[in-house]
């Protein structure tokens, strides 16, 4: 703790913390321009999305997961898939980079905890951190993998 605060603005701090700045990115990410977000590569161990079916049981719970970027104008919204088009693919392929990225920008934030917290308390929130965040990169970068499929499978039989 780098600050001694009262109890309850560090209460307030921790239950506020959290929301605000997944929102904060959230908001920020939504305006700032898709070309800006190449994609990144694919780890060996990520190929066909296997080890995250196995590992993690990700279809059992990836689609309870909320889109917060169906809460913003700018966002696009990943829920559901509205068509196979081959455009429509690869900009959703571009906005799971989007949110993932979103996600790591917040977990980040984490060691803003240790302001005014102490220690078992940061440990607390950085915990909190990681259960908000981690489910949805695990999730986006899945997502990004069978997308990347279907768009290779589109691509090859239209041409």
């Amino acid at each position: 703790m780098l600050t001694e605060l009262p109890s309850g603005l560090v209460a307030l701090l921790n239950v506020v913390g959290w929301p605000l700045i997944q929102l904060a990115w959230a908001w920020l990410f939504t305006r700032l321009p898709a070309r800006w977000f190449r994609l990144p590569r694919q780890w060996a161990w990520e190929r066909r999305g296997t080890a995250y079916e196995k590992l993690f049981a990700i279809k059992r719970w990836k689609d309870r997961l909320p889109d917060g970027a169906s809460w913003f104008a700018r966002g696009f919204p990943k829920s559901a898939l509205k068509t196979a088009d081959p455009g429509y693919l690869r900009r959703f392929i571009v906005e799971t980079w989007r949110g993932e990225l979103c996600h790591w920008a917040a977990l980040a934030c984490a060691p803003i905890f240790t302001i005014w917290n102490p220690p078992w308390a940061t440990a607390v929130m950085v915990s909190c951190g990681a259960i908000l965040n981690v489910p949805c990169i695990l999730a986006q970068r899945y997502n990004r993998i069978r997308l990347q499929r279907l768009l290779q499978r589109r691509v090859t039989t239209s041409s």
